[in-house]
């Protein structure tokens, strides 16, 4: 199936490792020109390299998306050089776990408003596009009780409502707003690793609740996201796309 990204020019944040970057590797090789960030200079000078010897052009610069106006001048500015932008991905997160104050003013500035700026700074491009797509990266935290109370959890759960709400209202103006909502996410030398490796109750009590009987790859999660940034998912918009094996119990009506 050709989804019809080849020539798109697509902007993703958090986009050297991980997610970002799985999602990074699976728009190039579909033929997408990239602008990525993350906050290490080297770190993005070295996906740049690899990006590019798949044969697109790639840009992009360290950046700390709770910077606003540093922020949403980069993505002014990958605009720029890209020559548009047609999808922009704000995957950027800062993680879970911290239950403080600082916790929640991390999640606030990161994860709600890295993707509210990012769209507002990639509006004025998307409009321009005539297959423009956002995809924003939630978590079955936030449509499900996980673990305890925690900032990550009540702000990826904005984010499903706030990306709904853009949906209709970015509609007229032909920009498509969708959700991808990872279940557990196994990454070498991410959050789950961790887990199984120091906390081996959570990591097996987790995965036992997971009827597939496995924990899902970043692979798998950039495969959903580049299908609803596409032209293949043309008539697809606020849908919130849960990606987890079986993970979460709700009925979704």
């Amino acid at each position: 199936m050709d989804l019809g990204l080849s020539g798109k020019k697509a902007v993703i944040t958090g986009s050297t490792r991980g997610i970002g970057r799985a999602i990074a590797n699976l728009l190039a090789d579909e033929g997408v020109d990239l602008a990525i960030c993350a906050r290490q200079q080297a770190d993005v000078d070295t996906a740049i390299a690899e990006l590019s010897a798949k044969g697109v052009k790639v840009v992009g610069s360290a950046i700390d998306v709770a910077d606003g106006e540093a922020y949403k001048a980069w993505i002014a500015e990958m605009g720029a050089q890209l020559g548009g932008i047609d999808i922009f991905v704000p995957n950027v997160s800062a993680g879970g776990g911290n239950m403080s104050e600082e916790g929640w003013q991390n999640n606030f500035n990161v994860d709600l408003l890295g993707t509210t700026r990012g769209v507002e700074a990639a509006t004025p491009f998307l409009e321009k596009s005539s297959a423009a797509a956002i995809v924003v990266i939630s978590s079955t935290a936030g449509v499900e009780t996980f673990m305890g109370p925690q900032p990550y959890n009540a702000i990826k759960g904005a984010l499903i409502i706030h990306a709904k709400q853009l949906s209709q209202a970015l509609a007229p103006s032909g920009i498509r707003v969708n959700c991808v909502s990872p279940g557990p996410i196994y990454i070498e030398g991410g959050a789950w690793e961790y887990i199984k490796n120091n906390m081996a109750e959570l990591y097996d009590s987790t995965l036992a609740q997971i009827p597939q009987g496995r924990m899902g790859s970043a692979e798998e999660i950039a495969n959903a996201v580049a299908f609803l940034a596409s032209p293949a998912a043309s008539l697809i918009t606020g849908v919130n796309l849960v990606a987890d094996g079986g993970f979460t119990k709700r009925v979704q009506l």
